[in-house]
């Protein structure tokens, strides 16, 4: 079964930095294009970045500049480095992986299969 266990959330002050990562089991890694997506409370879950099979990237407006999603592939392992955090960062961040095999290094509309999340609290 997939499985995806996200860590490295905590309370950070504004303007640093938090490093998240994102093990991965029970499927190829390689194959699969990967995501990271968070919740605040009350929000939408937002997608924030996209990553494909060979590397290439995609980010959401909101976190452009700031965060950087990669991959390890022999460790199975997706991270996402935040830096310059804001207040509006705080919730509840998950990592995702595509329904289909492939390179898809965007944003899209895609499926998604979830872990359970960890927790980033930015305050001032």
């Amino acid at each position: 079964q997939v499985q995806l266990v996200e860590s490295g959330g905590g309370s950070v002050q504004t303007g640093g930095s938090l490093r998240l990562s994102c093990l991965a089991s029970g499927y190829s890694f390689a194959l699969y294009s990967m995501a990271w997506f968070r919740q605040a409370p009350g929000k939408k879950r937002e997608v924030l970045a996209a990553i494909g099979t060979k590397g290439g990237t995609d980010y959401a407006a909101s976190v452009k500049g700031r965060f950087t999603i990669s991959r390890d592939d022999s460790k199975a392992t997706l991270f996402l480095q935040m830096d310059s955090l804001k207040p509006d960062d705080t919730a509840v961040y998950t990592c995702g992986r595509r329904t289909y095999e492939g390179d898809y290094p965007f944003l899209g509309l895609l499926g998604y299969i979830w872990g359970q999340g960890t927790q980033v609290t930015v305050s001032s």
